[in-house]
């Protein structure tokens, strides 16, 4: 095969490694990008064209990782990875884990590690690479790559939930919970949402958000199902898709373009977590994006009102 052949072939997995790194489609998609540039441009065949290209896009990858952990550190408000509705990198016999380490819940757990955990994780525990390939893309010892995938998995195993539930049962509740949304529910909502249920938004200052986390489900069921009709009647419509391997749902306003993400932590039944990214430079591989500051005046009644009976 030629070289872009071969790179074609690799592009979902490439992706796949840097977006879980990352958390972010656009810097994925730049370094996946990156890569090919320096594939093309190499003087010789390397041995594997797997292991080269990952190397590289991993290499790139942390270098990316290590900038962007600063610029989060001045982030306004909770920070979310940029939302992902489908993984390219199949493999049907891990289709499960793979879809598990890109949920929302996994990738903000990954952000607790050190990047070269994060990027020895995902090499090794995502994508089941050996330990001489992994030591090859971080740029050290099989030894040392040991320790920081056991550090990282104990990291990893110490956030997760104790009881997780099956695709069925968490597609199952999230039509009931947006069925209940859209009729503003209250009690059908609250009967959804675990105890400690939480609300939060990420608009990184760039669209309205809640200035805290609205926590607990009378609480959260209740501006839900106080907020929507107002939405609806600003010609707010939302379609449920998985996002991140997760339930959850698209938001669009009344020209189609995309309002916001939502997206359900639903563990053991019920809904732990609801996550509305509403930064527009996070949603802009989604399509094109609505004006949140028209829509949230409008929604409050203090803008142009252009709804037509």
């Amino acid at each position: 095969m030629t070289r872009t052949e071969d790179f074609q072939e690799l592009r979902p997995l490439l992706f796949s490694i840097a977006y879980r790194i990352l958390g972010s489609v656009s810097e994925a998609e730049d370094a996946v990008q990156e890569t090919w540039l320096r594939f093309e441009a190499a003087d010789t065949e390397p041995r594997s064209v797997k292991a080269y290209l990952s190397t590289a896009v991993t290499r790139i990858s942390l270098n990316v990782l290590r900038s962007a952990r600063v610029r989060r550190e001045a982030y306004v408000g909770p920070w979310f990875p940029e939302p992902l509705l489908a993984d390219p990198y199949e493999d049907p016999e891990r289709s499960a884990e793979l879809a598990d380490s890109v949920s929302m819940a996994a990738l903000l757990l990954l952000e607790r590690l050190s990047p070269l955990e994060r990027a020895v994780f995902v090499l090794r525990e995502v994508f089941d690479f050996g330990f001489p390939e992994v030591a090859e893309a971080v740029g050290r010892s099989e030894s040392a790559c040991r320790q920081l995938a056991v550090r990282a998995r104990r990291h990893m195993a110490e956030g997760r939930p104790r009881f997780e539930a099956d695709r069925k049962e968490r597609e199952e509740l999230a039509t009931r919970f947006f069925d209940a949304l859209r009729e503003g529910d209250v009690l059908g909502l609250q009967d959804l949402l675990a105890a400690e249920a939480s609300l939060v938004g990420d608009g990184g200052g760039k669209a309205p958000q809640l200035a805290r986390a609205v926590v607990g489900a009378q609480n959260v069921a209740r501006l839900l199902a106080g907020v929507f009709p107002h939405m609806a009647r600003a010609d707010v419509t939302f379609a449920p898709h998985l996002i991140n391997g997760e339930p959850g749902a698209i938001f669009h306003d009344r020209d189609g373009n995309v309002l916001h993400t939502m997206v359900l932590d639903i563990t053991d039944g019920r809904i732990h977590t609801i996550r509305n990214i509403i930064n527009p430079d996070k949603l802009g591989h989604l399509g094109p994006v609505a004006d949140a500051w028209a829509v949230d005046r409008e929604v409050r009644g203090t803008g142009p009102d252009r709804h037509t009976p």
